[in-house]
């Protein structure tokens, strides 16, 4: 059958690939199989919507699969990430990076996976030379800047992804450098959008701007900021010609109440929306999302925004 667009790939899957995969190469083709088998993934942040993430590329069978998370595993972890095993004589005094690392080899022996240690918002371009995708979570807004500037700025092609899930909701970016890149995504004009623009949309470039604003770190926000939040709604609003009812106080109130937590259906949702697109984006099988995708487990709504670049001027 056919295996997909570009021009194939160098190298032959072995026998005991060619058997683990057999369902999903009759559905996207060995070529795609083999692009898989090539890609090296970077992951950072390892939370409820990144492991689900890893879970379904690593059985898929994607070629390595790197995790950055210094963090130290907290009994907070346990809520959403099912990596990490629930006795702290395991994972007490070790990375949340180590920890899931461990748990995913033992879903796909055949992937490689490994942790690299460091600051995300220190690493350089030749750094992410290594990498064929990189996804980011529980970042700042700086930090998904700065990564997806690197990210662009390299002589091959990095395709970027940013992840999030805020308890009951939850987006995806993602900049495969072939349409907006992320900081035209979020500054274009919002009285140039179309009326039915999720309003989740919305509500995070505020959040995200607040967060900014202040210099904390995502989740770092409780409803005692409510009163901030809605000034600097207001104010960007009135800059951007759009109705504050287009932002509704209760879903500020939502984002603010969840701070860190995460709803893990919902992870389970974003997490298997990303593994998709990745591996459209490696395989070349199928249209990908264009700029963002939100979800909200208020109405159990899907939704993709192609968010189009500002104008030039002339």
């Amino acid at each position: 059958m056919d295996g997909g667009g570009g021009g194939g790939a160098e190298g032959e899957l072995t026998a005991q690939e060619t058997a683990l995969y057999d369902r999903q190469i009759r559905v996207w083709g060995v070529d795609a199989q083999k692009r898989l088998s090539k890609a090296h993934v970077l992951v950072c942040g390892m939370n409820g919507t990144t492991i689900e993430f890893c879970k379904n590329i690593v059985l898929a069978g994607v070629g390595s699969l790197s995790l950055m998370d210094d963090h130290m595993v907290t009994e907070d972890d346990l809520n959403a990430n099912f990596l990490i095993p629930p006795d702290e004589s395991i994972y007490g005094g070790r990375s949340r990076a180590e920890v899931c690392c461990e748990s995913l080899k033992d879903f796909n022996p055949m992937v490689r996976v490994s942790v690299e240690k460091g600051d995300l918002s220190l690493v350089d371009g030749e750094f992410l030379d290594k990498f064929d995708i990189v996804v980011v979570s529980g970042a700042s807004l700086k930090t998904k800047l700065f990564i997806n500037d690197n990210c662009r700025k390299r002589s091959k092609r990095i395709a970027f992804y940013a992840i999030d899930c805020k308890d009951s909701c939850g987006e995806i970016f993602v900049d495969l450098q072939k349409h907006s890149y992320v900081q035209e995504a979020i500054s274009v004009h919002w009285s140039t959008l179309p009326k039915k623009t999720a309003k989740l949309y919305f509500a995070m470039r505020v959040l995200e701007n607040y967060e900014l604003s202040k210099g904390y770190n995502p989740g770092e926000t409780t409803l005692s900021d409510i009163p901030a939040v809605l000034s600097q709604r207001k104010d960007m609003c009135d800059k951007m010609s759009l109705s504050e009812s287009q932002i509704p106080t209760a879903l500020m109130e939502r984002l603010l109440a969840a701070g860190k937590k995460e709803h893990p259906p919902v992870c389970a949702i974003l997490g298997g929306i990303l593994g998709q697109e990745v591996i459209k984006s490696i395989s070349c099988k199928g249209d990908p999302i264009k700029n963002f995708f939100f979800f909200d487990a208020a109405d159990g709504k899907g939704v993709i925004e192609d968010i189009p670049p500002p104008p030039t001027a002339n």
